[in-house]
C-alpha cells in the first residue's frame, strides 16, 4: 500500500514538473490536533470517559460487596435464598458487561462526532489556502513517507495562522499540556 502511495506520489510530481502544476503539502493531523476547538473537544470527552469510569467502578464494587456478602453467607441461606443472590451476582456482572461494550461505542461515537466539525473546519482552511495560492493538489505530509520540499510548498504555517494555533504550540508542547492535566487529577 506505501508502494502505491509512494508510486502516486512521484508520478504527481513528476507531472507537476513536466506541466508546472503547483503542488503543496500540509500536516493535517497536526493542525486538527493544536487547534483551540480541540482542547475543549478533549475535555469533554476526558469528562464522559471519568463518569464513565466512575460508574464501572461503581458498578464493580456493587459486585465485590454482594460478591463477599454471597460467600460470607451462603452456608446460612436457604436454597432459595442463595439461588436469588447467586442469579442476581449474575445479572449484575451481565450488566457490567453490558456497560462496557455500550460506553466504548459511545465514547468512540462522542469523539467522532466532536472532532468531525474540527476536522472540517481544518479541511475549508486548507482548501481557501490552496485555492488562493493556486495548487493544484495538496498532500497530506503525515501519509506520506517523503514530501520534497523544493517541489512543494508546506501550507502548515499558513494554516495553524488562519485556525488560530499559537506559533509556540508544538505536539510536544501538547503532549506536555495533557501530561499535566492528567497528573493533576
Amino acid at each position: 500500500m506505501k508502494k502505491i502511495i509512494l508510486f502516486a506520489a512521484a508520478a504527481l510530481i513528476s507531472l507537476a514538473a513536466s506541466a508546472q502544476v503547483k503542488l503543496a503539502h500540509v500536516n493535517f493531523s497536526e493542525l486538527v490536533q493544536l487547534m483551540p476547538e480541540a482542547d475543549a473537544a478533549r475535555s469533554q470527552i476526558n469528562a464522559a470517559s471519568k463518569e464513565a469510569q466512575d460508574t464501572y467502578q461503581a458498578m464493580v464494587e456493587e459486585y465485590q460487596t454482594k460478591a463477599q456478602q454471597y460467600d460470607q453467607k451462603k452456608a446460612t441461606w436457604t436454597d432459595a435464598i442463595r439461588a436469588n443472590k447467586e442469579k442476581e451476582l449474575g445479572e449484575i456482572g451481565q450488566r457490567i458487561q453490558e456497560f462496557q461494550q455500550s460506553i466504548q461505542t459511545e465514547l468512540a461515537q462522542q469523539q467522532q462526532q466532536l472532532m468531525a466539525p474540527i476536522q472540517e473546519k481544518a479541511f475549508q482552511t486548507v482548501e481557501k489556502l490552496a485555492k488562493a495560492g493556486g495548487y493544484a493538489f495538496v498532500f497530506d505530509a503525515s501519509q506520506y513517507l517523503f514530501v520534497d520540499a523544493a517541489q512543494s510548498k508546506d501550507l502548515t504555517p499558513d494554516a495553524r495562522k488562519a485556525l488560530g494555533i499559537p506559533d509556540g504550540r508544538t505536539l510536544e508542547t501538547l503532549q506536555q499540556e495533557l501530561q499535566a492535566q492528567a497528573q493533576a487529577e
